[in-house]
């Protein structure tokens, strides 16, 4: 078994920071995020393995669940929280769990992350089964509220993946389909919320995005199923609209759009 170095916790290659103009600190935190897709890019074929499972479980009538703690939790809740309205799928396919539950999602809840059973208890509330995927996210790679849940999963038969930015992480080892990220040490020592959580994001994007174009929830480049939720959506709505069906006239597109309730209901009502 390979070595585990915690990257995350490496120090900074930056010095007195107090001492730095705020030009100066702008400009070196940047150059450490220009690493961040580079390191990403690196880790496409995993992505890319994951993406592929998550797919066919879903096709297949199976849910997506993503489970950390922290910041790393907050970013699942919120990639999870997104799907439905951008594209138009329940609010039940992809599930967001974080460690101390929806508190903390506003601030932290001490020692949550520390319970190696809390994790699966989370996710029986949902009667998660082995037609779902459970994705744990975990920066450190060694939270034991993520470690714990995947290793549940894993031995009652859940595919399982994960997100992290250590190489030969602890998490890596109880998922089916690792991811690892690796940044390098943070602008701030161990400020896993800068570089790894740009990580994190980026990947969640990639995944959530990806999976939803295999779903058939996108044609074209048109997030032609998003939830009419606001006037700036109704518009861009209105205007997939006209452009798919040669339509002219705004005011009938969009009282069009709004009888149908999504740009695919009313296109397909038009081609009836």
């Amino acid at each position: 078994m390979s070595e585990f170095i915690k990257v995350t916790e490496q120090p900074s290659k930056y010095r007195h920071l107090e001492n730095m103009s705020v030009h100066e600190l702008l400009v070196n935190i940047n150059e450490e995020d220009k690493l961040v897709p580079l390191a990403v890019e690196k880790a496409i074929p995993q992505i890319g393995a994951l993406v592929e499972a998550i797919s066919d479980k879903l096709l297949s009538g199976g849910r997506l669940f993503y489970i950390g703690a922290g910041t790393s939790g907050r970013l699942g809740v919120v990639d999870a929280s997104e799907c439905p309205p951008t594209y138009g799928v329940p609010h039940g396919l992809v599930i967001g769990l974080i460690a101390g539950g929806d508190d903390a999602m506003f601030k932290a809840v001490e020692f949550a992350e520390d319970s190696r059973e809390e994790g699966w208890k989370d996710l029986e509330k949902f009667f998660v089964s082995e037609k779902d995927v459970v994705v744990g996210i975990a920066a450190s790679g060694t939270t034991p509220y993520v470690i714990g849940a995947l290793r549940e999963c894993r031995s009652r038969g859940i595919i399982t993946g994960s997100i992290t930015c250590n190489p030969n992480a602890p998490v890596s080892r109880e998922a089916d389909f690792p991811i690892e990220v690796v940044v390098g040490p943070e602008f701030v020592t161990g400020s896993t919320r800068m570089k790894s959580g740009t990580a994190q994001k980026l990947v969640l994007n990639m995944i959530s995005t990806s999976v939803m174009i295999q779903l058939g929830r996108v044609e074209d480049n048109k997030m032609v199923n998003m939830q009419l939720s606001n006037e700036k959506l109704v518009d861009r709505g209105v205007k997939m609209l006209m452009e798919k069906i040669g339509e002219t006239d705004y005011d009938k597109a969009k009282a069009l759009l709004l009888e149908h309730g999504s740009v695919k209901n009313a296109v397909e009502a038009v081609s009836r």
